[in-house]
């Protein structure tokens, strides 16, 4: 019997700026083989996410930086084709960080199944995985969203952007949402129904146009990209603001971070609360998450899109995409 190859993803050159396919190899090795306590899983999806950049740095962050001349390490999802486990069987669907891969000998204990009869297998990385609970939690427990209230969201037709603007909607709340193009723009305000929305690369002035569709200011941002984006938001914000800080996209591939205006006399003469969380600070209420996301996508409450590359090899395409902002909702590579 033939030998099946492994491929994988591997970080060969930590980028300057903006990442290059120069910075990824593809490399093959042999199948690994199950021992006792782990499963052999194949790849179905993986994730791509803007936090990665961050691992491809050699500096000491929230979490430890990529190695050179190894795996990327990233989330998806695959199916149990081998077992060594008691809790697992062939067949199962398991979420992890499997890496960027077509198989991997995972760990019982850093999988937890899919239920493919709840919800497509890919929401696991989007919708009902990670972006969702950070959009979740970031926006409940920091925001803590009232009736009638402002909420802006940056990076608004992206993974986590899609889902906290439709949180604040439920909550009744007044959603305006920031994005880079006029088709994410058409689909936040007819499918996502947000009250308005604002291409940033369009507006003529974008603090004007923040004024005209936030006419009481803004009591929540939720804070995606930072920078330009970010200062003509917290300029508009009102008495006892929450600003959830989830990411800084806008600021992830430059070599020396620009000096913008300094925030702290808006946040001191409104009170306002600036909160920056990661996803995994709330890991112990993740299936209280994960069952309230759920509840919502079968309610038709929540809405999701994915953006879903083909083939393990375009997947460094598929990650420089996501500063460009070619994705709408979740960026996924389709691997088998």
């Amino acid at each position: 019997m033939k030998q099946r190859i492994n491929r994988q993803i591997h970080l060969v050159k930590r980028p300057t700026g903006m990442p290059d396919e120069s910075c990824f190899k593809v490399v093959t090795s042999a199948m690994p083989q199950p021992v006792k306590g782990h499963v052999l899983v194949k790849t179905k999806f993986i994730s791509v996410d803007p936090y990665m950049r961050g691992r491809m740095n050699d500096r000491k962050s929230y979490v430890p930086a990529f190695k050179l001349d190894e795996v990327l390490n990233g989330a998806a999802v695959g199916e149990v084709i081998e077992s060594e486990s008691k809790s697992f069987v062939k067949g199962d669907f398991v979420v992890g960080n499997l890496g960027w891969q077509d198989y991997f000998l995972a760990d019982e204990k850093e999988i937890r199944t899919v239920n493919p009869d709840i919800a497509p297998v890919s929401t696991a990385l989007g919708v009902l995985g990670m972006p969702g609970l950070t959009a979740y939690f970031g926006l409940l427990d920091i925001g803590q969203p009232k009736q009638n209230e402002t909420v802006v969201v940056s990076g608004a037709a992206g993974a986590v952007g899609t889902v906290a603007g439709q949180i604040a909607r439920i909550h009744g709340c007044r959603v305006v949402g920031i994005a880079g193009s006029d088709r994410k723009i058409k689909y936040l305000i007819d499918e996502l129904g947000f009250d308005a929305a604002i291409n940033y690369r369009a507006a003529p002035n974008l603090g004007l146009a923040l004024k005209e569709a936030c006419p009481n200011g803004v009591d929540i941002y939720f804070d995606n990209v930072g920078g330009d984006i970010s200062d003509a938001v917290l300029s508009l914000i009102n008495n006892n603001a929450r600003i959830p800080l989830c990411g800084q996209i806008s600021l992830y591939n430059e070599t020396q971070i620009p000096t913008g205006p300094r925030i702290q006399p808006q946040l001191l003469t409104h009170s306002a609360l600036m909160k920056g969380f990661i996803v995994r600070n709330y890991a112990a209420r993740f299936d209280e998450g994960i069952r309230q996301l759920t509840v919502w996508v079968h309610e038709k409450k929540l809405k999701y899109a994915e953006s879903v590359v083909d083939g393990l090899e375009n997947a460094p395409k598929a990650f420089i995409g996501l500063f460009a902002g070619e994705n709408l909702g979740k960026q996924l590579v389709k691997v088998s």
